[in-house]
């Protein structure tokens, strides 16, 4: 099954903060749901830019999608 990979941005000077805490949030979203979450974490692009995101199965995009509201996605092998 297909996996992808959804990303919520943030940028400027918190950046780093908010992805990281964010990111516990979509972890706690997952728990309590009881949906698989294959893995989650955050990234840099620069010091000004950094994204929190999960990994999740293609089966249960759009469900995700509708609630979490990420920025963007991809897919992921």
């Amino acid at each position: 099954m297909k996996k992808i990979k959804l990303i919520w941005d943030f940028r400027g000077p918190n950046g780093k903060k908010t992805s990281i805490h964010h990111e516990k949030h979509i972890r706690e979203f997952f728990r309590l749901e009881k949906m698989d979450l294959i893995e989650s974490g955050t990234e840099s692009l620069n010091d000004f830019h950094y994204f929190a995101y999960a990994i999740i199965l293609g089966k249960d995009l759009e469900k995700i999608k509708s609630i979490l509201k990420p920025n963007r996605g991809k897919l992921v092998e």
